[in-house]
Parts: structure tokens; sequence; C-alpha cells
């Protein structure tokens, strides 16, 4: 063996122990004729000690940064203790040691935080990958991963493997394609997950399936998003909604506490998507702090009547589609030179507001706001009233086009809840959204489209609805999301299993009798056969896990992954294949 102990595991008990160390130098200090060293592996770091006898063999035989070195020695107590690393009150006394391999000096500094930039550490990620921040984020990759294994063993949940390599049906994200040097001019794609599997599996009466898969789709990238990615995906059969939700709140539950150390007793939230739109202003609301919505005007119709009755008029609002309002608690301190950067953060173009109005509700019972002009304080007052505002607090308004007027009042939310220090990553807040509808309608395609996908049921009370046209929009699905502090994690659904409900979807989405017979006809067939009621959840592995490590971007929770051109910059790929490639599959 290289070694005896590893870096990491030393302690006070250990004094006196002769051992064998292995791993990479960390750093290299010399006080005079005496050298000190970090040695570092997986597990952690260890002090070396270097005697004079020694020292003048490390003038011949230098070391240097990332060598990697054995050493054999004795563990004696520091005379400068380091409680900052838990091998902190030991060190080694080096009686002997062996250069196992030499390194050029790394082109970043490897140590906890990096003056490495992202391209960088991408191009030398198997260096970055030693850096103990990488190396705790995979730990806990891999103990959530075990959780999840775990719990759904004890329900009698079986991993079963889908194929890599399907037949391309282009809904929704595109498809990596594949070609078949076998079959030329044809091609597979890779699966954006193992969706019609999983069904299939159901038919085939394995009523309790998972699995942690690879997915793939072939999307512009943001940070928080990889061209492959990785999801626990399972299916159930003979369930309802009700049980898929249980039977996940308490995986969920169980890997908070098995991971985190966080006990969730209570049942998770359920809020509706029509609540969700109207109180947060989007599908996957952050319940770490209130600071609901509120709707004084919707599509021209006026909630609060006093926006109705200013001063003389007030254009912005006479002439608004919506007018939304937040109440900032504890805010009405706030200077005219912060609610000016409110209204500067409000106008950038990804948020693409005019202006953002402010009343603040000063603590002797006063106003002071914007709209002084054309509101008395006796209206400020009611409006204050109508937005659940008290002494001390600062109400934030938007008016404008109701989509854009939404979506920017949602984030303004979340940038007050950043500015106020409400959003701490280690309280987590999770919670379902139910109720999504079942279509959307595409503008530019000018069709109605699914929004989950077309294997998602109906409400069993809304099938009915499919039969007329105009009424699409009312139809709601048997879906469900889970949220997390703001970041969808998760989603699923009670699937179709008749094939004349899923024909009437197919036809719904514009799809003609040949085309989802030729797209679907292995699946509709397979409902001929049998097959149960059945549903499932999907969930992003890689967000979860950056989730529970407190960070916003997966990247840094993957071994591997590319940059946000979909390249990876260490293999350099994609890249070309050589002209006998190309001819072999067929290709120009």
């Amino acid at each position: 063996m290289y070694r005896t102990k590893n870096c990491g595991e030393l302690r006070m008990q250990h004094v006196g122990e002769q051992v064998t160390l292995a791993g990479w130098v960390q750093t290299v200090r010399k006080f005079g004729s005496i050298t000190f060293s970090d040695l570092r592996d997986r597990y952690g770091i260890t002090q070396l000690y270097f005697n004079e006898l020694l020292n003048s063999q490390l003038d011949s035989t230098p070391i240097g940064r990332e060598y990697v070195l054995q050493v054999t020695g004795k563990v004696v107590e520091r005379s400068n203790k380091n409680n900052k690393i838990p091998t902190g009150e030991v060190e080694v006394e080096v009686a002997s040691f062996k250069i196992l391999n030499a390194a050029e000096v790394p082109p970043f500094t490897i140590e906890e935080n990096t003056d490495g930039g992202d391209e960088l550490r991408m191009k030398y990620r198997y260096l970055d990958l030693r850096r103990p921040t990488l190396r705790r984020n995979l730990e806990l990759r891999y103990k959530v991963n075990r959780s999840v294994r775990n719990y759904l063993d004890t329900l009698g949940f079986w991993d079963i493997e889908t194929p890599f390599l399907i037949k391309s049906t282009p809904e929704g994200a595109r498809d990596f394609v594949v070609p078949s040097r076998m079959n030329q001019g044809q091609f597979y794609a890779l699966p954006q997950s193992p969706q019609t599997f999983k069904q299939l599996l159901m038919v085939s009466g394995y009523d309790r399936y998972y699995q942690v898969v690879k997915c793939f789709r072939d999307e512009d990238l943001r940070a928080d998003r990889q061209p492959e990615f990785t999801q626990v995906d399972c299916e159930m059969s003979f369930v309802e909604q009700e049980d898929i939700l249980n039977t996940f709140e308490g995986l969920f539950k169980h890997v908070f506490k098995d991971v985190k150390g966080v006990d969730i007793t209570y049942a998770f939230p359920r809020i509706t998507f029509d609540d969700a739109m109207w109180h947060y202003g989007n599908d996957k609301p952050d319940i770490r702090f209130e600071m609901k919505i509120q709707n004084l005007k919707v599509d021209g119709a006026v909630n609060c009547l006093t926006i109705a009755q200013a001063i003389g008029g007030f254009k912005v609002f006479d002439e608004a589609e919506t007018i939304l309002a937040i109440c900032v608690p504890g805010a009405s301190e706030y200077t005219r030179k912060q609610t000016d950067e409110i209204t500067e953060w409000a106008k950038r173009p990804q948020i693409g507001m005019t202006g953002v109005i402010n009343i603040k509700c000063n603590n002797d019972g006063t106003f002071k706001s914007t709209v002084d002009k054309f509101f008395s304080a006796e209206q400020q007052a009611e409006i204050a009233a109508f937005c659940g505002a008290g002494k001390g607090d600062l109400i934030l308004l938007l008016a404008g086009k109701e989509t854009r007027t939404r979506k920017a009042m949602s984030e303004l939310r979340l940038e007050m809840g950043n500015r106020l220090g409400l959003r701490n990553h280690d309280d987590y807040k999770p919670l379902w959204v139910i109720d999504f509808p079942l279509f959307e309608y595409d503008e530019d395609g000018n069709r109605w489209v699914a929004r989950h996908h077309p294997f998602t049921s109906p409400k069993p009370e809304h099938i009915e609805l499919m039969n007329d046209l105009s009424r699409y929009g009312e139809i709601k699905a048997n879906a469900y999301d889970i949220v997390l502090n703001g970041t969808e994690i998760g989603g699923g659904s009670i699937r179709i299993f008749q094939r004349h409900l899923q024909e009437k979807m197919f036809a719904a989405l514009g799809m003609s009798k040949e085309e989802a017979q030729e797209k679907f006809g292995f699946l509709m067939g397979a409902f001929e056969y049998g097959a149960p009621p059945h549903g499932g959840i999907a969930f992003g592995f890689d967000r979860l896990c950056a989730l529970l490590g407190g960070q916003e971007s997966i990247r840094d929770f993957i071994a591997f992954p590319k940059n946000n051109s979909g390249r990876d910059v260490m293999l350099d790929a994609p890249s070309a294949i050589d002209e006998a490639q190309m001819k072999e599959l067929g290709l120009k």
C-alpha cells in the first residue's frame, strides 16, 4: 500500500504512531533549516515537518505544488495548532519521502478560493476538482443520490434502465440526434426523458419504477442548464395525484433530514397555478418571505377604487392594463438614493418597466410618495390598507401591460427579498404547485400546445371540455410541480392511459392520425393491452444538489460540465470527425 492513513484522519490519539501518507503537495514553506509542507488528498490536509537532515535533501530533490508525494514518519503534536482543520493538532515528522510524480506549476491556485476564471477552471477541470469546494459538492451529490435510492428501495421501487438510442419525436426542446451507420440516412435521438419507456413499464406491470438517469436537450444554455443533465425519474401504477404527492413529499423530507439534518415535520403547502400567478407573479413561488403581490387593477377593471379617483387623473394608472403592488416591510426609511436605485433596476432591458412608484408609510402615520400630487394622504392611506401596509412599510407599484408588468413585479419581489436578506440559502421552504393549465397558446405557431407534455391527463371533470376548442384555456391538467426556494426542482402528472383519450390529446395539438401513429403508435398500441392508471414525477437531480449546497449554478455539482456554448473545453468537444467516419455514416 502507498499509505497506511489518509491525510484527513490523523488526530491526537495517533501521536507516536509511524505512518505512511500519500497525496498532493498543497504548499511548501521554508523556515531556515526546516521546511513545512501541507499534503492533501480527498480526505483532508496534514502538515508535514522536514527536519534539518531532510531539509538538505529537499535542496537537492525539491518538491513543489501539486507534486505527488509519499512520506513516512511519526505523528507528533503541533506546537502551533490550527483549529481550522480537523488534523490541526498534529503533524507528521518526516523520516523519508519519495516523489511519485513531479508536476508543472498549476495555472490557478488549487485552494478553497481560487484565482482561476470559469473557462480556465473548466479547461483544467481535473485540477479544479482537487479543490475542497468541488470535493464537498460532489460528496453532497453522492449523498443525495444514495439517500434517494435508499428511500425508494424501502418503498419497493425498482431501478430499471431504459435506452439512450431512441426515436426522435420533436416536441418541446430539440433532440440531439445520432446517425446510424447500419441504417444510413436514418437517425436515433438521445432521450429528453424516459417518458414513454416508463409508461410502457407500467403497462408491463412493473408498478414502481425509478431511475437516476441522464437526459439530453439541445437548447440554448444558461448558468443553471446543461445539454446533458441528470434527473430522478419515477412512475407508479394504480395511483391518483394524492398518492404521488404523499410518496414524494416523503422522499424530499427524507433527503433533507438524511443529507442536511433538516427535519421538516409539516405538510408541504399546496398552491394552485392560478393563485401562484396572482400572488407571486410566477409558477415557482419563493415562500421564504411574504410580500405577496396585490392586484389594484386587472384587465382594466379597478380593484382598489382609490386609484380611479386621482386628483386631476393619473395617466400612468388610467392607461395601464394592470397595476400591481408589493408591501416591503420596514423599508419606509429607504433614502431617495435607494428608491432611485430600485427604479433604475426596473428600467433595465431585462425587466422592461418605465419606472417604479413608491409610497412610504412613515412611522408617524404620514405618507411620502412619488404620487403626492395625484393622491391625497387619505387616498394613500386607502391604498396602504388595500396592500396590507402598516407604519414603517414601503409600497412599490408597477403599472403597464399585463404580462410584462406581472413578470416585472415577480422579479421585483425577489429583488427586494435579496436586498432585505430574506432569501437565506439554509432556509428550505418547499411547496407543491397544482392545477396547471393543460394547454397554453403558442402565438407564433397560432396553435395550442401541451404545457407539460402530450401524455398528461386532464382533470377528469375537464375531459369533456376537450370537445370545445373555445374552452381549451379552461382545461386544468392532473399535473403538479415541486418548488424549492423559488426554483422548480421537479414536476409530473397523472398520465393518459386510454387510447381514445390519447388520440384526442394528439388531435388537440394539431397532430393528424397518421402523424400520431408514426410517432407514438407503439404507445397507443400498448394502451390496448390493459394499461393501468398511472402517474409519476421527475426531478432535476443537479438542481436539487445545487440548492442543498446553497448555490444557484448546477455547474459545480457536475464533475465534467459544459460551458454556456455547450462545449467541453477540456476535451475540445464537439469537434469534427474524419472523412472516413463521415463516409461510413453516409454523411456529406
